[in-house]
């Protein structure tokens, strides 16, 4: 268990450094799918180990990859609108979008 879980706060790790340093939209849209990726792994590696009659851990996991693809879509819909009016995806455009 603790394999699972040293792995998943490795790529937890990794996913927050991305989306702290990335000024690419695409680069932190990447790593927020990594730290969903290890919340999945979190989620069934206790469901495995701690309870292992149910199956709880596996149906949050589909959730979140359910939830991951609605992410996808629209951020990849506000990253061509970007691109689109500004000729570039750097986060530094978004300030301008405000009211």
């Amino acid at each position: 268990m603790f394999y699972y879980l040293g792995l998943a706060a490795i790529l937890f790790s990794i996913g927050l450094f991305g989306v702290l340093t990335r000024r690419n939209t695409i680069g932190i849209l990447m790593s927020l799918e990594l730290m969903f990726n290890a919340a999945n792994i979190n989620f069934v590696a206790f469901n495995r180990y701690i309870i292992t009659d149910g199956l709880t851990g596996q149906l949050f996991a589909i959730f979140i990859v359910v939830v991951a693809a609605a992410e996808a879509a629209v951020g990849l819909a506000i990253v061509l609108l970007v691109y689109r009016n500004w000729r570039g995806i750097d986060t530094d455009h978004y300030s301008v979008m405000k009211w």
